[in-house]
């Protein structure tokens, strides 16, 4: 098997790094992440993060989400929050998850899409 150079960080498709084909697949991909902007320390916050609108068959699905979160000034980073498989016809691809948080950083929430890859969105939140 020839090595065509690109890592893993490299197959993940974004909203605004998507090209060719993958322009038409954005919407229907990129994870939707809701979460306020800022929060209090310590105060328990519900974020969510759904894809779609998207099939939900056996040829065409989201087959999981999972959830992370990039904390300020911590030395080994994501910490992985969360995540969630899909059963295709069954389930429809959203997560909500309750957090604890006592410092900023960024929420980061991936897909995968069994006919087009690995879709990723991210959100900054602050702790104040």
């Amino acid at each position: 098997m020839a090595d065509d150079g690109k890592g893993l960080g490299d197959l993940i498709l974004t909203y605004n790094a998507a090209a060719g084909e993958a322009l038409g697949k954005r919407e229907g991909h990129t994870p939707k992440i809701e979460v306020p902007a800022k929060i209090k320390s310590g105060e328990a916050v519900e974020i969510k993060v759904a894809v779609g609108p998207h099939p939900n068959t056996v040829e065409h699905s989201i087959r999981w989400i999972e959830v992370y979160f990039y904390e300020e000034g911590r030395a080994f980073n994501p910490q992985m929050l969360s995540r969630v498989e899909f059963s295709p016809m069954l389930a429809e691809p959203e997560v909500k998850i309750k957090l604890n948080l006592k410092k900023s950083g960024v929420i980061h929430a991936m897909e995968y899409c069994n006919m087009h890859g690995l879709w990723s969105n991210k959100k900054e939140i602050v702790v104040e």
